[in-house]
């Protein structure tokens, strides 16, 4: 079930593999586009994760079918009792 802590854990993840990358990342006259390149495309990534994980967490719009009958718009008809 999703909750605030996947946003939390995930924010977390994030830095530490940003840390990770940015000490990890070679030596020599690349390293500067080497940090970028990690850096950016992982605050990227988890951009897009997060807004389609809050777009799926809190709709703005709900959901309707548009394929019932007119008799189950609003719910099924409940009858007034057994007829006989």
């Amino acid at each position: 079930m999703a909750n605030g802590w996947s946003l939390l854990i995930s924010v977390l993840f994030i830095v530490v593999f940003c840390a990770v990358a940015w000490f990890a990342s070679p030596k020599g006259e690349n390293q500067t586009v080497w940090r970028s390149t990690l850096v950016l495309s992982a605050w990227a990534c988890w951009l897009m994760w997060a807004i389609t994980f809050l777009a799926q967490w809190h709709p703005l719009i709900s959901p309707q079918r548009a394929d019932l009958r007119p008799e189950y718009v609003n719910g099924p008809v409940k009858s007034q009792g057994a007829v006989f």
